[in-house]
């Protein structure tokens, strides 16, 4: 099946979503850039990013500091070619200190179903390894796991 492209309807913005959370659960920067226009621009908390070379740059730095990392996205709202979601990831660090990190993205899309533009805000709440919520094999969630809203997150 072909991926999503704008304009969105609710059901491929959701699949778009769904699609996101796969490549970033991937972890695999390579795989990732692949969605972004080779000219895409990013805000991340406070970091600009330019580009795929840079975005590869960028997420093999965010994956070799954010161990197990898992993320959870869920649309939020989408109008024609743009679509924001809220999300949630759990990591630890190399001291095994563990965090739950929430976050919001806008994203914009050209024709061909890349994204050009991605704004992102983060913040991190530093957590015990017991209050853990994502509990699945490394890689895709699966299907069956709760959603952040049944999660209550």
């Amino acid at each position: 099946m072909a991926a999503p492209v704008p304009p969105f309807t609710h059901d491929t913005a959701v699949q778009k979503v769904r699609l996101a959370e796969d490549g970033w659960n991937s972890r695999d920067p390579a795989r990732v850039s692949l969605v972004y226009t080779p000219d895409s621009e990013w805000r991340n908390r406070a970091e600009f990013v330019h580009g795929r070379a840079q975005i590869v740059e960028f997420l093999t730095r965010k994956w070799a500091k954010e161990l197990d990392y898992r993320l959870i996205k869920e649309l939020w709202a989408f109008t024609g070619d743009r679509i924001a979601v809220r999300f949630a990831y759990e990591w630890h660090d190399d001291s095994n200190n563990w965090y739950r990190s929430y976050g919001n993205e806008n994203w914009e899309f050209g024709s061909d179903g890349l994204m050009h533009h991605r704004y992102a805000c983060i913040n991190d709440m530093p957590m015990k390894e017991a209050y853990r919520k994502f509990h699945w094999p490394l890689g895709r969630r699966p299907d069956d796991h709760p959603s952040l809203s049944d999660l209550g997150l």
